[in-house]
């Protein structure tokens, strides 16, 4: 059985969402960060990041990002980052 996220993953996950940030993301990147955020919407919920990462990727779909928006998601993914893996 087994629950259905693993932490290491969510970290990994994160890891990307930061890489993809930077680069700014494009409409495939979009659907991805999206379709995580569906799946593991509890786990981000619990670390208070999904409002976040949802602002950025939707605005970053549409238009560029603001940097200070993309600078407090990459600061707070850090955060959640050393609490996943701390446990």
């Amino acid at each position: 059985m087994g629950h259905q996220h693993d932490p290491e993953d969510c970290a990994d996950y994160l890891e990307r969402i930061v890489y993809l940030l930077d680069n700014e993301l494009d409409e495939a990147d979009c659907a991805l960060v999206r379709r995580h955020l569906d799946e593991c919407g509890p786990c981000l919920e619990k670390y208070d990041l999904e409002r976040t990462v949802k602002a950025v990727v939707h605005r970053s779909c549409g238009e560029s990002a603001p940097e200070s928006l993309r600078e407090r998601v990459r600061v707070q993914i850090r955060a959640v980052q050393v609490r996943i893996t701390e446990g």
